[in-house]
């Protein structure tokens, strides 16, 4: 029978070459041979050491990469509580538990990784604005209603309800959350930039413009709107005009082929074929390009 000292040092040894092993096969992007490693290396470990806090961490971070949410969230809390939690941590405990519909449990997670208390408001927005990330839609539109009786001028919340009614073609709630999201936040570009678009849906192009206009003098770095105008001023036959805005998208954003396109047929419609038809052609090829 080998001595204790000898055994210790042998578990030991083991433990750590299953650790290793599961960070090496992490690396590697495998994640559930990983997780089988980790529970190796975490045999004989004293429950809330940092080292048992560490290796619960590579765990839930395992678990939770490989798609096994469930499995995940117990681990992530054990680290969290051997206090080796990080900002990562608590932001896979807050995905994780959307995966398993757990919205108090998210709304926890994510009220510590942005250090606000978890019934707030702003933690009732910030849960809302990773359930629509997960398409949980619905789910996400109680958390902003809820962020709202808190908090009823508290900014963003009308305008992510705003892009939910969007989603949904319901242009009415759309456009009435997004003129809420202006009144109480005017300087918020996006919100300008969603409204028109709203009302480009309902072909009211003369609506759309004035709110464009804002948008890109309060963000004149994004493309987005400019294109948006080009097609507004391309509508009303203000070729000029919209041939000088989607000039100035492709500017910006130069692989952006709905610029390209739209400014082509600008072109074709002012009668410059030849220039029109190289912009399409640019268009299609930026089309078939593969996205890095």
């Amino acid at each position: 029978m080998l001595p204790a000292t000898l055994l210790l040092i042998l578990l030991q040894t083991g433990a750590q070459s299953a650790y290793d092993k599961g960070l090496q096969l992490m690396q590697r992007r495998e994640y559930r041979a990983a997780a089988a490693e980790f529970h190796r290396a975490i045999e004989g470990e004293k429950p809330g050491s940092l080292k048992y806090g560490r290796i619960s961490l590579q765990l839930g971070q395992a678990y939770f990469l490989s798609g096994r949410s469930a499995e995940a969230i117990p681990w992530l809390e054990k680290a969290v509580e051997s206090g080796a939690g990080t900002t990562e941590t608590f932001y896979m405990l807050g995905n994780a538990s959307i995966q398993v519909r757990d919205i108090d449990g998210a709304r926890g997670a994510f009220g510590r990784l942005f250090r606000v208390k978890p019934n707030s408001a702003a933690a009732h927005l910030i849960t809302a604005q990773m359930l629509v990330r997960q398409d949980a839609d619905e789910l996400a539109g109680k958390e902003l209603r809820a962020a709202l009786e808190l908090d009823s001028r508290i900014p963003e919340a009308h305008y992510l309800l705003g892009i939910l009614a969007t989603y949904k073609s319901d242009s009415a709630t759309a456009i009435a959350e997004l003129t809420e999201e202006i009144a109480i936040n005017p300087n918020y570009a996006m919100a300008y930039y969603k409204l028109a678009d709203a009302y480009t849906r309902r072909q009211e192009w003369d609506r759309a413009i004035p709110l464009l206009q804002k948008s890109v003098w309060l963000n004149p770095d994004y493309s987005g709107p400019y294109i948006l105008l080009g097609k507004a001023y391309w509508k009303l036959d203000a070729l000029d005009n919209a041939e000088g805005v989607l000039r100035h998208a492709i500017e910006i954003d130069p692989k952006n082929k709905s610029a390209h396109y739209l400014l082509g047929q600008v072109l074709l419609k002012m009668g410059r074929e030849d220039e029109g038809r190289k912009m399409i052609r640019e268009s299609q090829e930026l089309q078939q390009k593969p996205e890095k």
